[in-house]
């Protein structure tokens, strides 16, 4: 089905003006699948070049020693790099997480379940309260990890098509407040003790007794949650959506919801389907808290841990999640008549992932590389030391901080990656300075989350054009980072404006620390 925009005589901003720049620009670029194998022949080159040359004035703070780049073009790389070349691929961090998550969704999307939920969904939301909505949501599942990007991230398409909005704001919508808001949450996240790991071996540096409240930033990010609600509202309804106005959708009129009553038949089928993930949930809840060492807790005990079993399960969670209620639906509403019908419906969902299969392949080996090269462990840490020499006022740092973070984040996805490289520069150095690491803390995840959703290099950003053109197949990188941009800038200044109007009121970041000093405020012990 084609649906052609209506006509648009909105008089031209500087705004459009300057988006329609970086569009036309993106989108001269070649393929995504290129753009990665190009960046591999770079890093391959850039590691050659800078393989011989000694870096004595920047240490690597995981080794203690002089960072060094590995030549990617010596006989021993490129023989690693065509032995694990198969395994580096299988391995690619999104890709199992993508396809064991969308063979679940497929089936309660191919059955109605989605379409069902959907509508009811949209007959209980106001229409003006649908963005909002969806930004919660998109925040929301960073409780989950990284599947907001399988999950909500589509699900946004389908739920503006189904309420007559365009199906690609949508998209970008529930894509700034899973991927630009990373970091903001109203509920603690796996994020949190991973990076707090880092950032108190690093204040130990100081101060061997010091320790870090994994939620240490709990009241900041909550806080930060409604700013990128608002934010992201704004933008959505005012700045993208009247932009995609001269976009033409195309897209399977069979695939996606509409709106409409619910027959009684498809009522009951929901109300059955729901009562099933009721029933799962409650499942998983006894298994967590019934037994007096839950198998799904981490060895201290906790269940949103990095390394807790419940965190790394949830990808299978999601996949019977939706698995079995669209099975149970499409059986009560007649959409499912033999199991056939549940193999077909999961078949078709990966036959839409042969875009992303060729993209994640490149991808996967360019990330590989990089990460081989130590290419961006150089970029992080002579940057990190650069702004240390400086010699900047606390605030001026903090802000510099959230720059860098942004600038190293477009080359490296893994926040905590990133984290281990920056924490042992910047939080003992601010120590120095009376600057609490909880803040420093902060100041980094402000800086991470904020240009995710304008990088190619994000390993999920092939996604999110996969999902793009599904309807609008001419949707290219320069057109997503157009839409996106906005979001990134204004995530950026008004996150950090945030972080000093917090700072300066001496407001709680998060939860206290039992063991040692709390507030923003650090004084050195006192050395003999």
């Amino acid at each position: 089905m084609s649906d052609q925009p209506p006509p648009n005589n909105r008089p031209r901003r500087w705004l459009d003006r300057f988006l329609d720049t970086i569009q036309w620009a993106g989108n001269k670029l070649p393929d995504p699948a290129l753009i990665f194998f190009g960046a591999l022949v770079l890093v391959w080159i850039l590691s050659a070049l800078l393989a011989p040359v000694h870096f004595p004035e920047y240490e690597d703070p995981r080794t203690g020693k002089p960072i060094e780049i590995r030549n990617q073009l010596s006989g021993t790389a490129l023989t690693s790099f065509l032995v694990n070349l198969v395994d580096t691929f299988v391995r690619f961090p999104p890709l199992g997480l993508v396809l064991v998550a969308l063979l679940g969704v497929g089936v309660a999307e191919h059955t109605g379940f989605i379409n069902a939920l959907i509508k009811a969904l949209l007959s209980i939301t106001p229409q003006r309260l649908l963005t909002p909505m969806l930004l919660i949501v998109a925040i929301m599942s960073h409780s989950a990890g990284d599947t907001g990007y399988v999950l909500v991230i589509p699900l946004g398409g389908m739920i503006f098509a189904a309420a007559g909005r365009h199906p690609l704001a949508g998209i970008v919508c529930a894509f700034a407040g899973v991927s630009g808001g990373f970091s903001a949450n109203f509920l603690p996240s796996g994020l949190d003790p991973l990076l707090q790991g880092f950032t108190q071996s690093a204040a130990q540096i100081i101060e061997p007794d010091r320790q870090v409240n994994p939620l240490c930033n709990y009241w900041f990010m909550s806080a930060s949650s409604l700013l990128i609600v608002l934010v992201g509202w704004y933008l959505t309804d005012r700045v993208i959506e009247p932009r995609l106005r001269n976009v033409a959708t195309q897209f399977d009129a069979n695939d996606n919801p509409t709106l409409g009553a619910l027959r009684p038949r498809e009522i009951a089928a929901l109300s059955v389907g729901l009562l099933t993930i009721i029933a799962g949930a409650l499942a998983l809840l006894l298994a967590c808290v019934l037994p007096e060492k839950s198998p799904l807790a981490s060895p201290r005990g906790s269940f949103s841990d990095h390394d807790a079993p419940l965190m790394k399960a949830i990808v299978p969670l999601i996949f019977l999640f939706f698995l079995v209620p669209g099975i149970v639906y499409g059986v009560v509403s007649g959409t499912v008549k033999s199991h056939r019908d549940i193999i077909q419906a999961m078949t078709k969902s990966m036959q839409t992932m042969g875009y992303y299969l060729v993209l994640a392949f490149f991808a996967a080996q360019f990330t590989y590389a990089f990460a081989q090269s130590n290419l961006g462990a150089l970029l992080a840490i002579s940057g990190a030391q650069f702004l240390t020499q400086l010699g900047l006022p606390n605030h001026l740092t903090i802000v510099g901080i959230i720059a860098l973070s942004t600038l190293v984040n477009l080359l490296i996805g893994s926040a905590s990656a990133k984290w281990a490289i920056l924490s042992p520069i910047f939080v003992p150095m601010l120590m120095q300075l009376g600057v609490a690491p909880e803040l420093t803390q902060a100041a980094y995840r402000i800086g991470d989350s904020s240009t995710n959703i304008i990088t190619p290099l994000l390993p999920y950003f092939p996604l999110i054009v996969a999902y793009a053109q599904r309807y609008a197949k001419d949707i290219g990188v320069g057109t997503l980072i157009s839409l996106m941009l906005p979001f990134s800038l204004s995530f950026l200044i008004t996150w950090t404006i945030l972080l000093m109007l917090w700072w300066q009121a001496g407001l709680p970041l998060g939860l206290p620390t039992v063991w040692g000093p709390e507030g923003y405020t650090y004084t050195p012990p006192v050395r003999p």
